[in-house]
């Protein structure tokens, strides 16, 4: 961790601000006329997800953050909290449900999910954009029901329940986009 200065901002750097840790998605350097110069920011909490709007001084200093990304597997829930295990080292630590986000309902067992780790502390997790997970129930789809674009509620292995397509059974695997948590299409 080490100060920086707004020169040295990139997409995708992390950086500690009001006391909160923020992805830098985009930046730009303004320089208005006769007035002095100011590096607009957009800047994703790593906590909340939410995106704001920030102005910096031109040169001014930041303190950046290092985080490595590292691959974790999932290995079971123990309360409120997901215990994972890290590839290389076999370390595990537990990693509380607000980390994961929403998505957490399509993450089973021995998934790899990408987490964020600042020295020890891990800060943030990525789970993969798509997973492919089996359709355990759904009712069958009614014959002549063909009208477009009608789904029906099927429950995944995770206990997840998401709309499908009418010709989605049991004991077919589904592709499912994590970030909106909608079915993409069925799996091989």
């Amino acid at each position: 961790m080490g100060n920086i200065t707004t020169a040295d901002f990139r997409n995708g750097m992390v950086i500690r601000f009001n006391n909160e840790l923020y992805i830098v998605t985009e930046f730009h350097h303004v320089s208005p006329g006769n007035w002095r110069a100011f590096v607009r920011t957009n800047l994703k909490s790593m906590r909340t997800g939410r995106v704001i709007e920030q102005r910096f001084r031109a040169g001014e200093e930041i303190e950046e953050v290092r985080v490595e990304h590292q691959n974790w597997q999932f290995l079971y829930v123990d309360g409120d909290e997901y215990v994972f295990m890290n590839t290389e080292t076999y370390d595990q630590q537990p990693v509380p449900k607000e980390f994961l986000g929403d998505s957490v309902k399509f993450l089973k067992e021995q998934d790899v999910v990408e987490l964020l780790v600042d020295g020890e502390t891990i800060i943030a997790a990525e789970l993969p954009n798509f997973v492919e997970l089996g359709v355990v129930s759904a009712e069958p789809g009614v014959r002549g029901d063909t009208a477009t674009n009608v789904t029906k509620p099927a429950t995944l292995e995770t206990g997840a329940i998401l709309n499908v397509p009418l010709f989605v059974n049991p004991g077919d695997k589904v592709r499912i986009d994590t970030r909106t948590g909608q079915y993409v299409s069925r799996a091989k």
